[in-house]
């Protein structure tokens, strides 16, 4: 636990006097007086229990205790230092953006809302949202293209350098235009698939393993007639004007389908269900507006998740 007593000016001038190898030296620079200099590395010495200094001659050189607590105390500034820095050049508008890859079932369902709350934080970041497939977003999350991924969990091979928080979990839906045949088709809504043009998930998509098992399962895996896309743009308009059959997150169609626009064919599809997070690169340190993001990411899903 950190020491209360140990304050910002006692790592400052404990970092300047080892740097300088002088307490004069080092208080000409912090522009303190000697005694102040001496009092404050004391007080240090006080707080942790060992000596950091110890005389040597006519000066003064560090202890093997000061060379340990130096390399945290540098660190623990220079931290200190960009994070000041960043809310400088984030006030500014100077700060590079913070860039989001959302897939499409977050894109409507969590991201809005979540920006909303963010805005409110007045961080005065600046936010770039970009969608695409799955396996895209990750390659470019791990080259540092993107800073953060938001939507359903890869598969293992995939994940490797990646760590991934867990928000709630979602399934695949059929989705279709209100007053669709189906709707109210008494026969096995499998059966007649094949009557229909299919939007699917592109092969490279993470649900498309999902919906083949599960077409295969239902003895429906040949499906003749079917389009390949991710774009929820194309897919909503397209379903609105057509007898076509999408299958798709269930967060992509929500509103959609609470609105009255779309509705959904009474198929049990819970074994599709898989998790949905944040997915980020183990070996970034998150920046404050990213983590007050990934924060407000957090309270727009938990309210979804009351819904599910």
């Amino acid at each position: 636990m950190l020491d209360a007593r140990i304050k910002f000016r006692h790592l400052q001038t404990f970092v300047e006097v080892a740097r300088q190898k002088s307490v004069i030296k080092a208080a000409g620079l912090l522009n303190i007086s000697q005694p102040a200099v001496t009092k404050t590395i004391r007080e240090l010495e006080e707080a942790l229990g060992v000596a950091v200094f110890e005389r040597d001659g006519r000066g003064i050189r560090i202890t093997r205790y000061g060379e340990v607590f130096l390399r945290h105390a540098g660190a623990a500034l220079t931290a200190l230092r960009q994070g000041l820095d960043s809310v400088s050049q984030e006030r500014s508008g100077e700060a590079p953006p913070i860039r989001v890859g959302a897939l499409p079932t977050v894109s409507t369902r969590i991201m809005p809302r979540a920006m909303d709350l963010f805005l409110k934080e007045e961080t005065w970041s600046r936010i770039k949202i970009v969608t695409g497939e799955n396996a895209v977003l990750l390659e470019q999350l791990r080259i540092g293209d993107l800073d953060l991924v938001v939507g359903r969990l890869a598969s293992p091979e995939n994940m490797a350098g990646f760590s991934f928080e867990h928000l709630y979990s979602e399934q695949v839906v059929f989705a279709v235009r209100a007053g669709h045949p189906l709707l109210s088709d008494k026969q096995s809504l499998f059966s007649d698939l094949n009557r229909y043009t299919i939007l699917m998930p592109t092969r490279g998509s993470i649900i498309r393993p999902f919906v083949e098992s599960f077409l295969i399962a239902n003895g429906a895996g040949g499906v003749p007639n079917q389009i390949e896309t991710v774009s929820d743009s194309f897919g909503r308009a397209f379903v609105r004007s057509s007898d076509a059959i999408w299958i798709i997150s269930a967060g992509v169609v929500a509103g959609d389908v609470e609105d009255g626009l779309l509705a959904l064919l009474p198929i049990d599809t819970s074994e599709t269900k898989g998790p949905v997070g944040l997915t980020v690169r183990t070996d970034a340190i998150p920046t404050l507006p990213l983590s007050i993001l990934m924060q407000t990411i957090r309270e727009a899903a938990s309210e979804v998740a009351k819904k599910l």
